[in-house]
């Protein structure tokens, strides 16, 4: 893919191409999803900054970069509402969530038990992943609307970005463990 010229003025007046050509509004519910999953592809980019200065960046990096083509190819997807266009892209498959539960399974059992809901923070790392948590759960409700809406393939989407935001969760928490910082705990006392 050669991109020559960034600005094309063709979105000029609120409408943008799809994959296959259709023309929509800049507000269509399919670009809020894929807009938002570009939108946790950029968040996860900070997350990557983060883990240079992260214990937990050698183990770590190469899992966000996956996940960042991952979701870029997620993304082209929910850009394609025919699915004859749909079916010549990259998709997400099973095997990319059996991968991400791996990579879940392969920190949390180091990570202390849970006795109260955590806050985001515990250094820098974890809480670029919490921020990228939060995003990528408002990216599931945007694709679950749009599911429900009309036909977007299937719900291997909805159950990758679930899958997503359970490993933002964990890996957040274990970047805090393996950078010695405190995880914050919620008090519901402490207002």
């Amino acid at each position: 893919m050669r991109i020559d010229k960034v600005y094309t003025r063709a979105g000029d007046k609120g409408e943008t191409s799809l994959i296959g050509g259709e023309r929509v509004s800049k507000a269509d519910p399919r670009l809020e999803c894929y807009g938002t999953v570009d939108e946790l592809n950029a968040t996860l980019g900070l997350v990557n900054v983060a883990l240079e200065t992260s214990a937990a960046g050698p183990h770590m990096s190469p899992i966000i970069a996956r996940v960042q083509n991952e979701l870029f190819n997620l993304g082209a997807e929910l850009s394609a509402p025919d699915p004859e266009w749909r079916a010549k892209l990259p998709r997400v498959e099973p095997r990319h969530i059996e991968g991400l539960e791996r990579d879940i399974d392969a920190v949390n059992d180091e990570l202390p038990e849970l006795k109260s809901f955590v806050l985001p923070g515990g250094g820098a790392a974890s809480a670029a992943f919490h921020v990228a948590r939060t995003v990528c759960r408002r990216a599931e409700r945007l694709v679950v609307g749009l599911a429900q809406a009309e036909d977007i393939g299937g719900d291997l989407q909805i159950q990758y970005l679930n899958r997503l935001s359970d490993a933002l969760f964990v890996w957040g928490r274990w970047c805090a463990l393996k950078d010695g910082r405190p995880e914050p705990l919620w008090n519901s006392r402490a207002t």
